[in-house]
């Protein structure tokens, strides 16, 4: 099973979670990450906008490829949009497997993709400004070492 959201409402990690473990009793493992909207260096809010339809399946091209890499046997990936707050949730992966390291790894890796390839615009606010989100150089070096 695989589930691939892109809303702006919140999600509740427990229910995203249980959902994982319904997978036959052959789930061995479930790795999981929460991301966060940092509220540091006075950011006040953050927007994020996607490209409706592009991203989502850009985003399951990315879970496919997990898929090949690791015997996943549950994968689900909630993106919110919208305008967000210090502290709010904003992504979730989580992944099921029979064993913990393909589960650990394919998590990583779907992060890393969110991270620094997936569709969306990120606009941070801060008192007086708005400037636009652009990919750091430890993120990319992170995406590198999958290729």
């Amino acid at each position: 099973m695989t589930e691939i959201r892109i809303q702006q409402a919140d999600f509740e990690p427990g229910a995203e979670i249980a959902a994982l473990e319904d997978s036959g009793g052959a789930a061995g493992a479930i790795a999981t990450f929460i991301g966060m909207v940092r509220g540091d260096g006075g950011l006040i809010s953050m927007t994020l906008d996607h490209y409706a339809g592009m991203c989502e399946s850009e985003i399951a091209a990315h879970a496919m490829e997990a898929r090949k890499r690791w015997p996943i046997l549950a994968l689900r990936i909630v993106h919110r949009t919208g305008k967000l707050a210090p502290g709010d949730r904003i992504v979730f992966v989580g992944v099921a497997s029979a064993h913990r390291q393909a589960a650990f790894q394919a998590a990583e890796f779907l992060m890393d993709y969110l991270k620094t390839r997936a569709p969306f615009w990120k606009l941070e606010q801060r008192a007086g400004e708005e400037t636009w989100v652009s990919a750091r150089n430890e993120d990319d070096a992170s995406i590198r070492r999958w290729q």
